[in-house]
Order: C-alpha cells, then sequence, then structure tokens
C-alpha cells in the first residue's frame, strides 16, 4: 500500500469508524451480532484480512476467540487461551499494544489449526480493559507485512474502549437475565410511622426535625420543598384478566417507540444544557431499550395473559432485585437507570407525558432518587438545592448536580416520609444538615448568618471587576483553578483574570472511556469562549495518585502518589497523549490559550512533550486543520527536583506554574489526605518557604511567568508571604478572589518583602508562625 493509501486508509479510520462503531451500539445490541458487525467494518476501514475479537472469559484466566472476520468461522468459541499465552495472551499479560511482523518467527507465537492464520504476516494486539479488570483483545492481522502508523494505532485504542465499553454493557445485561430468575417479585408495603423508631426520634413534639445526609455539593439554602412523589411509579398497577395478547404487544411495541424517541431527545438536551459526557448515560438508557432479552421478557409476560403495564412492573421488578443483590456498588448504583426506563416506559403505556415534571416554584427538591431523566426535564432554575434519599455517590443525577453548582445532600433517611410539598426547610450542605420546620431560634440564627453573608457578599462583589492591588499600588493577578464547565460562571462572577489551572481529568473521570479529539476540542473551546479573551492555562491529563479512571488500568501501587501518575503515565500512552494536544491546539484558535505539562522531574520529560506538540502540529497540518502555532508551553514545578532543575527548565519552557499542594507533600514527606501525619503538612516550614523563594528568584532572573496553583494562597499569612517573595500571579478556587482582593487592599509589598525576608532566615515553622501572627494582628487582619 503506497503513502498515499495509507494516508486515505488513516482518514477512513479516523474520520468515520467511530461514528460508525456508536451506531453499531444503537443498532445491534445482542453481543454476538455487536461483535461480528465490528470486526467486520474494524477490518475494512484498517484496510486488514484479520480483525478478531478475544473475550476473557468471567470468573476465569482464559481468552476465547468469540468474533473474527478473516479467519475460519469454525474457529469461534474453539481457540482458547490462557492470559500469558501466545502473542494474544502476552498482550492482555503486559497490559499493553503488541505490534509484531512475521509474528510466526517469534518463538512465543502459538498456532491454532484450522484458523487459516498461518498466511498472515503482521500482527497488532489492543488490551480491552473494565476500569482497571482485563477484558479481551483486539487483534488486527494483514497478508502484506505491514508496520501500523501512529495514526492508526491511536485510532485502534479508541474503537478498543469502545468495544470494551459494548462488552461490558452487554454482559451486564446478560448477567442480570441469568440472576433475576432467581428472585420473586417484592411485595411493596406500606411504611408504618408509628413503628419507625428511627423517624420518631428525629422529629420533635412541635413538627421540626433535623435529618441528616452525605455532602454532594456544598453551600446553604432555604425554601420551600418541592417533591417528586413519583405518581408514575408502578405501585397502582394491578394485573387484568382477558387481555388481548396481540392488543398487548403492539402496545408495549408503540410504547418502545416512543420511549426511544424520546431518550434520544433528553440525550440532545443535556448535551446541549451540559455536555456530551453528561449527556453520555443517555446512550446505555437506548441500548437497553433495544435489547432483544429484555424485549423478549416483556413479550413472555404478555404472551402469559398479562397485560402490558404489569409485564412491564414484573420485568422491571426483577432487574432491580438483581441490580440490589450485586456487590459492586458502582452496578448496584446503575439500578437509577433500569428504573428510569421502567418509568418512562410506564408513562408510554399509560398515555401520560414523562415530561410533565413541572415545578411550580424555586425550592429545594425531594426526592428518593432522582433518575437521570428527572435532571434532564426538569427546569433547573427552579431547583435552589436537593435532598435525595438514596446514597449514591455515583449516579449521573448528582453528577449533573455538581455540574450545574446546586447544593445537594444524598442518603437523607426518611426524607420522602417527613417532608410535605411547601415545607419550609433549611438545607445545610456544608454540615451536612436538613432542617424542617425551624423554630424561630434555628431560623434566626440561619437569618443572621444569611443576612450577614448577604453583606459580606455585597461588600465583596464591588470588588470584581476591579484589580487586586496592594495598598502601595502592586499589582497581583488573580486567576482561578477550574474543572467543570459549571466553574465558568462561578469564575466570572468572582472577578477571576482567566483561567491559571484547567484540570483536564475532570471530565475523563465523568465518562465511562476516553473523550475522542473532537469531544475534547468542543470542551476547551467552551471554556476558553467562556472566559472572553482571558487566558485559559489547560494542564494535561493528571491521573494517579488519588484520581483515577474507572476505565484505565491503573496497576496497584505501594505508594500511588510517588508511582505511576500524571505525565509518567501520559508518556507511556502518546497516543491518548498526543489527541489530547491536538484538541487544546485546536481550541487555542478561540482565545489566548497555554499548554501545561503537569509533575516534570526532569529534562527529558519537558523535551519528549515538546517534541509531541511538535508532532501534533505536524498531524493538524496534514489534516488541514487550524490550530494555535505559537502556544505557550510551561512546566509544572511540584516536586523538589524541578526547584532546584529550575533555572534549566527555564529555558526550555514559558512559564512556571507553581504545584504548592503536592511539592509540600513531597518536600515533607508528608500525605496532605493522611491524618496520622497532618501535622507534618506544613507550609510555613523553613524548607518549603526557601524552596518557593528559590524558585521566584530563579522565575525573576529568567524573565518568565511563574503563577501559583494551590490553596496555599487562601490563607492570609501565606499569602502575605508569597507576595513578599516576588509572586505576583496565583490561581486559586473562585471563591476565594473577592477576599484576597479585600485583603491585598490592606497590606503594603514593601512591609511584605521586610518581613519575608526577615522569617526566611528563621529556622522553625513556630517562630515563623508567630511573627506573622504579630505583623496581621497589627494590621487588624
Amino acid at each position: 500500500m503506497g503513502h498515499k493509501d495509507r494516508t486515505k486508509s488513516d482518514t477512513r479510520l479516523g474520520l468515520s469508524t467511530l461514528q460508525d462503531i456508536s451506531a453499531i451500539i444503537l443498532q445491534s445490541h445482542h453481543l454476538s451480532d455487536t461483535l461480528e458487525n465490528i470486526v467486520t467494518l474494524v477490518a475494512e476501514r484498517a484496510h486488514s484480512e484479520v480483525c478478531s475479537l478475544y473475550l476473557l472469559e468471567e470468573q476465569d484466566d482464559t481468552l476465547v476467540l468469540r468474533a473474527t472476520y478473516g479467519l475460519a468461522a469454525g474457529a469461534v468459541g474453539q481457540v482458547r487461551l490462557k492470559i500469558g499465552e501466545g502473542l494474544t495472551g502476552l498482550a492482555v499479560e503486559q497490559r499493553s499494544i503488541l505490534a509484531i511482523e512475521e509474528p510466526q518467527n517469534d518463538p512465543r507465537y502459538r498456532y491454532f489449526a484450522g484458523t487459516g492464520e498461518e498466511k498472515f504476516h503482521s500482527f497488532l494486539a489492543i488490551p480491552l480493559f473494565d476500569r482497571n479488570d482485563p477484558l479481551g483483545v483486539m487483534v488486527i492481522q494483514t497478508l502484506e507485512r505491514r508496520t501500523f502508523s501512529a495514526d492508526e494505532t491511536s485510532t485502534l485504542s479508541t474503537i478498543a474502549f469502545q468495544v470494551a465499553s459494548i462488552v461490558v454493557n452487554a454482559r451486564l445485561l446478560d448477567t442480570i437475565d441469568k440472576q433475576q430468575d432467581q428472585f420473586e417479585l417484592p411485595t411493596l408495603t406500606e411504611v408504618d410511622l408509628s413503628d419507625n423508631t428511627e423517624i420518631n426520634q428525629l422529629v420533635s413534639n412541635d413538627g421540626s426535625a433535623v435529618l441528616r445526609g452525605k455532602v454532594a455539593y456544598p453551600g446553604v439554602i432555604t425554601g420551600p420543598a418541592n417533591l417528586i412523589d413519583e405518581e408514575l411509579g408502578f405501585s397502582e398497577i394491578y394485573d387484568e384478566h382477558d387481555v388481548d395478547i396481540e392488543h398487548e404487544l403492539s402496545h408495549l411495541d408503540e410504547a418502545l417507540r416512543k420511549t426511544r424517541i424520546e431518550t434520544l431527545y433528553l440525550e440532545k438536551r443535556v448535551a446541549d444544557k451540559l455536555t456530551q459526557a453528561d449527556a453520555a448515560i443517555f446512550h446505555t438508557h437506548l441500548m437497553i431499550l433495544e435489547d432483544r432479552g429484555f424485549i423478549e421478557k416483556l413479550h413472555e409476560q404478555i404472551e402469559a395473559g398479562h397485560c402490558a403495564p404489569y409485564a412491564l412492573k414484573k420485568v422491571i421488578r426483577n432487574y432491580l432485585k438483581a441490580f440490589n443483590k450485586m456487590e459492586d456498588a458502582y452496578l448496584r448504583e446503575r439500578a437509577a437507570d433500569m428504573e428510569d426506563i421502567g418509568r418512562r416506559l410506564l408513562s408510554n403505556l399509560l398515555g401520560q407525558q414523562s415530561n410533565s415534571l413541572q415545578l411550580h416554584h424555586k425550592g429545594i427538591l425531594v426526592a428518593r432518587r432522582l433518575l437521570p431523566s428527572d435532571m434532564a426535564i426538569i427546569d433547573h432554575d427552579k431547583i435552589s438545592g436537593l435532598i435525595i434519599e438514596s446514597d449514591e455517590t455515583n449516579s449521573h443525577s448528582v453528577i449533573m448536580a455538581k455540574a450545574l453548582g446546586i447544593p445537594a445532600l444524598i442518603g437523607v433517611k426518611c426524607a420522602m416520609m417527613l417532608i410535605e410539598p411547601d415545607t419550609q426547610l433549611i438545607l445545610d450542605a456544608n454540615s451536612g444538615c436538613v432542617f424542617l420546620n425551624p423554630n424561630e431560634t434555628i431560623l434566626d440564627e440561619y437569618f443572621r448568618l444569611e443576612f450577614d453573608r448577604a453583606q459580606e457578599k455585597e461588600r465583596l462583589d464591588q470588588l470584581r471587576d476591579v484589580p487586586a492591588l496592594t495598598r502601595d499600588g502592586q499589582r497581583i493577578q488573580l486567576r482561578a483553578n477550574i474543572g467543570l464547565l459549571s466553574d465558568i460562571d462561578i469564575a466570572r462572577r468572582n472577578g477571576a483574570e482567566g483561567v491559571g489551572l484547567y484540570r483536564t481529568e475532570f471530565p475523563y473521570m465523568a465518562r465511562s472511556s476516553f473523550p475522542n479529539r473532537e469531544d475534547q476540542y468542543q470542551l476547551y473551546r467552551k471554556v476558553i469562549e467562556g472566559f472572553a479573551g482571558a487566558p485559559v492555562t489547560i494542564r494535561t491529563l493528571d491521573i494517579g495518585g488519588d484520581k483515577v479512571l474507572p476505565y484505565f488500568n491503573h496497576p496497584k501501587e505501594d505508594n500511588p502518589f510517588m508511582g505511576w501518575r500524571s505525565v509518567r503515565v501520559s508518556l507511556d500512552h502518546r497516543d491518548i497523549f498526543q489527541t489530547q494536544i491536538e484538541a487544546i491546539l485546536m481550541a487555542g484558535v478561540h482565545g489566548p490559550v497555554r499548554l501545561l505539562f503537569p509533575m516534570i522531574s526532569n529534562m527529558e520529560e519537558i523535551r519528549t512533550c515538546q517534541q509531541l506538540v511538535a508532532d501534533a502540529m505536524t498531524q493538524l497540518q496534514k489534516e488541514k486543520i487550524d490550530f494555535l502555532s505559537d502556544i505557550p508551553i510551561g512546566a509544572m514545578i511540584e516536586v523538589p527536583a524541578a526547584v532546584r532543575l529550575a533555572p534549566h527548565l527555564a529555558s526550555e519552557v514559558d512559564f512556571f506554574s507553581l504545584g504548592t499542594n503536592d511539592l509540600i507533600q513531597y518536600m515533607l514527606a508528608a500525605d496532605r489526605s493522611n491524618s496520622l501525619v497532618q501535622s507534618y503538612y506544613d507550609p510555613l516550614h523553613p524548607a518549603v518557604l526557601s524552596s518557593l523563594a528559590y524558585l521566584a528568584k530563579v522565575a525573576r532572573e529568567k524573565q518568565i511567568d511563574l503563577c501559583l496553583c494551590g490553596e496555599m494562597a487562601t490563607d492570609n499569612s501565606y499569602l502575605y508571604v508569597l507576595i513578599g517573595m516576588g509572586i505576583d500571579q496565583f490561581s486559586l478556587s473562585a471563591p476565594y478572589i473577592p477576599h484576597l482582593k479585600d485583603f491585598l487592599s490592606k497590606v503594603s509589598l514593601a512591609d511584605a518583602q521586610q518581613v519575608t525576608a526577615e522569617i526566611l532566615q528563621m529556622g522553625s515553622s513556630s517562630e515563623i508562625r508567630a511573627r506573622l501572627d504579630v505583623v496581621l494582628k497589627n494590621l487588624q487582619l
């Protein structure tokens, strides 16, 4: 194949195959059919003679050929290998892509008679994973010797992630199918409040009560209760006799058709209001609505003489029972999706409008479980807070609530039993409390606090558009750390001068697979345009430590914070890394953007990152796609080695970002999340301050920007020392910005420099802290 033909192949594979894979997900949901369609499509688009899928048997370490295009059809189900056996098993064992020319000459090659694979002269294996667990392998083979390009390998890796998602969903449905027949339909009973000791202890004589829950998103709000009373639930559905089976089957099929159309509408609505990642759950809903096993069970119940609504009730309740028996918490929480599907199907069977959840006034929404479609349908402007009985941290409705910035509590027991419509509530999602019908004392206290906060907020709001200046006129730049689209509005309301740190891993964490280049480009573009000309610093993927992706195989490590994380992961997966860099470069045409690489610890890392930027630009030029060609490149200084290398790093990059959260814990060997060593995590430790002062000095001498990104700047005493060192750019949580502007306006840079010079000579944190306490007390701060 010539270069021109190979480029054409890359384009076809990259631009259309992913969309067609998505179409397969929506059109063919029986696992074997879906796998056959995928291998046929991928083989054709990759210009390969073979594409095969091997899946790992559940509860076993055996790989089985489940679908193939190009090998003998009779080999499906017959070819079996252990992990580590043959080249296919080796790819799973090594957890990495394996590409070999003339595979039959490799000593690890394992030949299976009857497959016909002896005539193929190239071999590419890409392992599939479900969260951290191996799932299978996708294998590409060709008749001629062939080296797969980086573009082809990158796109095939993305396809492999999608295939893994399909397999996981299909297996989940199959598991439920096998389990649910073991359970009888549960009996629905009324809850007797008089015998509920826990509730009686919560309610006082005057009818007031305090409920407690887990904070999903912080904030304090007062207002009336809006209840979702589940009037479209199954409790009032009873069986009917002498039904017309053909009529009921036809009625069911029409309801399925309507629900599928409605699901597509909900996906579009959520994607428009939030992001495509938030809307992705409705892909799973559509998959279930078209699952043959699910539909056959409904038909079986109707053919046994039940009416369609009652048949749906039986099937859904058994599915929910099966979900609730699962040990995996993540899978148990997926019961909400099945409940959502059942409720919307029922509403269409009964001829009711499932999108009629209209709130008559703004208030605090109370629900037993908030389903994804509820969050898609309800007017978000009328939701001031959320109280949810179910304890589902990872539910998609909670994720959406966070994206919208709505104060929310989950796991609030007895909420639906105790809270009546329009009940006056105080939702304190900072302390995890809900006050029902609060008495005068509680109301007065919260109203006083609310009044004080409103007064202070009004005063600080006047500083929103005022530049941050010290008392003697030194300009300080205050930018925002963000991770979600909802953070944009919060940052702008608080007067952020752009973004000093955009944590791109949060959109990755909210998805079920790696986002492709177009999805990332659209997301970054929204962020850049949201700040209307103010600079946005985008940090590349920073996973590992305490941040993991459920769909990415991350090895178990004894000390993850000191292990395989951040840029180290990215450089070991350059296809994924370059895809992100390309998306950032593409988004750079929409406003000022800076590209930041995290956890740099040596010169080779930053130079390799720069080469990947050059490669990304070459790729975009080849595709004739516009991009930012002179993007500023920065290194994040968050390990002690980078501090000492600062003079050398400064010759390679355009700016430094100082990550104090990690730097302090690495310098002091004190995990900031470990309560046993919390006292050792000290931003005012002399070694920390001298390192920061050294870095500030290097930045001045090398004339490059230095921006401190971390919580250290949110403390007045720490900030005082930092500006005294000469650091004049900070990026932090946006709500702190007005307070920092207020503080800076009351202090003198000259005085701060003098005090900082003194404390840099001190040998203990206690001395430093005592000196700063005196200074701030004298300033009445």
